[in-house]
Formats: C-alpha cells, structure tokens, sequence
C-alpha cells in the first residue's frame, strides 16, 4: 500500500511531465553544470587535489555538450517568435514589442551559430572558425538579454504607474493591486534570472573580468528559476 501511494502520488506524475519535457531535462541538466562549475573552483580555491577537482570538470563539459546537443533546431522556434512578434500590430506598447523582437533575433542568431560549432565542439569534426562562432554566438546571445532587461526594467516602470492611478478604497482597485503586485513579482523574478545569465556571456567575451566561482553561482541560480518555471507549466 505504501508503494502504491508513492508510485501513485501527484507529485511523481508531475515529476514525470516534468522531465517528459526537452526544457525541463535542459533546465536541471543547466543547473547541474553551472553549480559543478562553481563548486570545482571552489575546491580549486581551496586548495584540493586535482582527483577531487576532476569528476565536477567532467560534469560541467560533458552536460555542456549534452545541452547544446538538445538546443539543436531550436533556432527556428525563435526565429518564428521574432517574425509573430514584429507581426503583433495590436501590441498594447511598441517599446515592448520591439524588445520581444530584438530578444528573439538574438537567441536565434546564439543558437544558429551555437549550433554550427557542435561537431567540433564533439570533436567529431574540428575546425578553425569554431571558436570565432561561439565568440559571436555568446554576443549574440548577449544582445538577447539586454534586449530582455530593457523590457523587464520597463515593465516595472509602467506596473509603477499603473499603480499610482489604482484607488485601493475600491474593490475593482484591490483586484486591480494584486493583479500588479504578481505581475512586478513575475517581472522581478525574470530580470534576477537575466542580469545572472549575462554574467555568462559577459564574462566569455571579455566584457567583465569574472572568475568561474561568480559565474558558476550566477548560471545555477537562473537555472534554479528556470526550473522552477518549467515545474510550474507542467504542473
């Protein structure tokens, strides 16, 4: 009886939805190499022998590898958002439509070229231009999250002023309160993920000078967010 309440529970057939799912295998396979990547500078740091180091390096590429095995394709997903977003005439704001836009041109153009560097990356077919294209890939991707944050710092603008019309003596102003409160919520949450994900790209490029330990925490932390939101669409 006890097994069959743990077998059958609704926790485990969420849990099977949830790896059932490309995003939701990326997002712990991502979580798993960024914190591998943080935790093997820390035992660098710290002074370990490199026998205790090496498992967490192996973790880190070897999942790298399998998640850009897993992007490949997905590039077209983000062309189509960018060509449904400059099609949304009816967009209630022209800044946030244009944002969507730039944000999902430049995750393409990252996956495109992410992609076209994946045979030497698997050391199936090695090539000199490969770390040229992962060089644009990452500013292409970095371009992608900027266009992101502008969007999410102007959204709480405009949830700030939205508010300040909202007369809470009302109870259409209550719902309308809590409604903003969840959105600022959600608005905040992205932008925690994305200033953590440009960490990555930043520090690839040379924009920031970054040891593996700040950039490790930052790609587990957006990781742990971008779990934790494809947990809630499963749900």
């Amino acid at each position: 009886m006890t097994a069959d309440a743990l077998i059958y529970h609704p926790t485990v057939s969420h849990y099977l939805r949830f790896v059932a799912t490309t995003v939701g295998r990326d997002k712990l396979l991502r979580t798993l190499q960024y914190f591998s990547r943080f935790y093997a500078w820390y035992l660098f740091r710290t002074n370990n022998p490199p026998r205790l180091i090496a498992p967490f390096e192996a973790v880190k590429k070897q999942f790298a590898l399998t998640r850009k095995a897993l992007r490949l394709g997905k590039n077209v997903e983000h062309f189509k958002a960018a060509a449904a977003a400059m099609d949304d005439t009816k967009a209630r704001d022209e800044f946030l439509r244009y944002c969507a836009v730039g944000r999902q041109l430049g995750y393409a153009t990252y996956l495109t070229l992410d992609m076209a560097t994946y045979l030497d990356a698997a050391g199936i077919r090695k090539f000199d231009s490969a770390k040229r294209l992962q060089k644009e890939a990452y500013r292409a991707w970095f371009v992608g999250l900027l266009f992101n944050t502008a969007a999410g710092l102007y959204t709480l603008w405009g949830l700030r002023q939205r508010e300040q019309e909202v007369d809470r003596a009302d109870g259409e102003g209550v719902v309308e309160s809590k409604k903003i409160e969840r959105e600022r919520a959600a608005t905040n949450l992205q932008l925690i993920s994305d200033v953590c994900d440009l960490t990555i790209p930043s520090s690839a490029l040379g924009y920031a000078n970054l040891d593996d330990g700040i950039v490790g925490l930052a790609g587990t932390v957006s990781s742990l967010i971008g779990v934790w939101g494809a947990w809630k669409k499963t749900a």
